[in-house]
């Protein structure tokens, strides 16, 4: 059963040499129930709301096993909230989500958006070297998620995927087809899905415009251009 571990939001806006000049990657656990609305959680911010936030990216979930391994590759605790995610939930593979894909959590109900694009504000949060390139290179992003219908959600809540969109093509799909990346291993069958030849970045935009057509998603204003894109790249191939 999936379980929500801990709810997060900033604890502190930080000076950065960004072009916005300060970050609210600064997440941190808080007790109680939380109320979710069109743009995130009640109380929190985002500094650079051209790349983060907005309807589309309201809320950033993050699995407890993908940062289990980042615990052991980095040699120290990953928190909730370091990575700047305001749901921490275990029992549920986030990278293996599909787009459009929905979760009752508590009585909010969220959908699967797009998976996080590393920049160089969370580089320097985590002061690791070269830590943008392995974030991206271990395809375990986590996701973003939109919110369908207004709640409060709480630490020890379960997360219930309520609706499965048949397209199928999962966050860590998008994202390792857009760098050329395997897929992170997530479970028992694993090894037959890395085995199988992963379909181009054109296929998978292709599959996602067809269900957004057809009313199966509603693709997120990112994801609809970068599909488009996509797809008018292998017309012209």
């Amino acid at each position: 059963m999936a379980e929500l571990l801990a709810v997060c939001r900033v604890y502190v806006l930080h000076p950065d040499p960004g072009p916005v000049g300060v970050t609210a990657i600064d997440k941190r656990p808080v007790e109680g129930r939380v109320k979710v609305r069109p743009y995130g959680l009640y109380a929190d911010v985002q500094a650079d709301r051209a790349n983060h936030g907005g309807l589309d990216q309201a809320v950033y979930a993050y699995a407890q096993e993908d940062a289990d391994h980042w615990s052991d590759e980095l040699g120290r605790e990953v928190t909730p909230g370091l990575f700047g995610e305001n749901l921490r939930v275990s029992g549920l593979d986030v990278n293996g989500a599909v787009i459009g894909e929905r979760w009752q959590v508590g009585s909010a109900l969220l959908e699967v958006t797009q998976p996080r694009t590393p920049c160089q504000t969370f580089g320097r949060r985590l002061g690791e070297q070269r830590w943008v390139r392995r974030f991206t290179q271990a395809n375990r992003t986590g996701a973003y998620l939109r919110v369908i219908e207004n709640g409060d959600l709480g630490a020890g809540d379960t997360v219930d995927v309520v609706h499965h969109p048949l397209h199928g093509v999962t966050v860590a799909d998008w994202f390792g087809a857009q760098y050329g990346l395997a897929r992170a291993a997530a479970g028992a069958g694993a090894d037959a899905a890395a085995a199988a030849e992963p379909e181009t970045l054109e296929e998978l935009a292709q599959r996602l415009l067809n269900a957004h057509a057809a009313g199966e998603i509603r693709l997120s204003v990112d994801m609809h251009r970068r599909s488009e894109q996509a797809a008018a790249r292998a017309v012209v191939d």
